[in-house]
């Protein structure tokens, strides 16, 4: 198996499979194969442990169905490509290699021994604000996986007792040696006139973190303002009420998540 990422902006993952070799994802995010490619979807892949697997998948951001590419009797190329404007990046997962915690959306795709299970769970008020919380998958298991990051990637290797504070939606993803808790903005004045939301994600070392410099739902609240008005308005109501990217509440004044 060879993997190769092409592109800037907007790049696409092109893994070359050789006879009986697979990868698995999400189901949708498919862009291109050749004909020796064969599809299968069914719920048993990225989670392991049967029905109770796919309902951590599930807890933690992911799809119910996944769907494996393998090559059949000749060789083949399968290729994702990015939603959005960002970059795809690869880790290796192992005996002796950390864990990885993602964002919801931050799952390309991976080789089949790679499970996918919630790593974090929060509600951060979604009984007042509306959404589901804010979530983390868990990235484990042996092989490689491919994860999306919106934007650009800044990576921070944090010291023991090195601690970040990230608005929650620039979270990417960070290795599991990281102690990672969401906490309230300091202050009534901040979180009332701040514009810069209510929570913070604190990270503390030692490991990598990488962040995103484009929150997906930060693009769709400057997207709205270009719509016809009616959708404007369902778009900008689904950011913030609908809790894009795990309904964190990114700013009262502005719907920035």
């Amino acid at each position: 198996m060879q993997a190769r990422i092409q592109g800037t902006t907007m790049p696409v993952l092109e893994v070359d499979l050789q006879p009986n070799e697979s990868v698995f994802s999400e189901s949708g995010e498919l862009s291109w194969m050749t004909s020796s490619i064969q599809m299968t979807t069914h719920t048993q892949m990225g989670g392991g442990g049967g029905l109770f697997g796919v309902i951590k998948r599930v807890a933690g951001g992911g799809s119910i169905f996944m769907t494996e590419y393998r090559a059949m009797q000749y060789p083949g190329t399968v290729s994702f490509a990015t939603r959005v404007p960002g970059h795809i990046v690869p880790v290796e997962l192992g005996p002796g290699q950390p864990e990885w915690m993602v964002h919801r959306h931050g799952f390309l795709c991976a080789t089949p021994q790679v499970t996918i299970s919630v790593g974090f769970q929060q509600s951060l008020g979604a009984g007042i604000f509306g959404g589901d919380g804010f979530l983390l998958q868990r990235v484990a298991g042996v092989g490689t996986a491919w994860l999306e990051l919106s934007g650009e990637l800044i990576q921070k290797n944090l010291a023991p007792g090195e601690m970040l504070r990230v608005h929650p939606g620039h979270v990417g993803a960070f290795q599991t040696t990281v102690g990672f808790q969401i906490t309230m903005v300091p202050g009534i004045k901040n979180m009332v006139f701040g514009g810069d939301g209510l929570f913070l994600a604190q990270m503390v070392g030692p490991g990598a973190v990488w962040l995103q410099t484009l929150p997906i739902s930060r693009l769709a609240h400057q997207i709205s303002e270009y719509l016809p008005q009616a959708q404007a308005r369902n778009t900008a109501a689904a950011t913030v009420g609908g809790g894009l990217l795990g309904g964190i509440v990114g700013s009262i004044l502005g719907g920035d998540q």
